[in-house]
């Protein structure tokens, strides 16, 4: 199941689990598209994976399977 984490790790923006703007890599690397369009270019900058649409899950599944409130953040220059 995915973490569904909470924020972009390079510059915070917050990321409901609803986002449409929310991109992850196959390690969970979670990014806003904002981020992406200038500077990641989909890439991960920590493993180097490619970055796609995270997938929103359905607001009855959260209920039981909450998203993470664990914040990531590793600001680029």
């Amino acid at each position: 199941m995915l973490q569904l984490r909470p924020n972009c790790e390079c510059c915070d923006r917050d990321l409901p689990a609803d986002s449409p703007d929310a991109l992850i890599c196959s390690f969970e690397c979670t990014f806003c598209r904002t981020c992406d369009d200038k500077t990641l270019h989909g890439n991960c900058p920590n493993c180097s994976g490619e970055l796609l649409r995270r997938p929103i899950r359905p607001v009855a599944a959260l209920i039981r399977f909450p998203a993470s409130t664990a914040r990531v953040c590793n600001p680029r220059a």
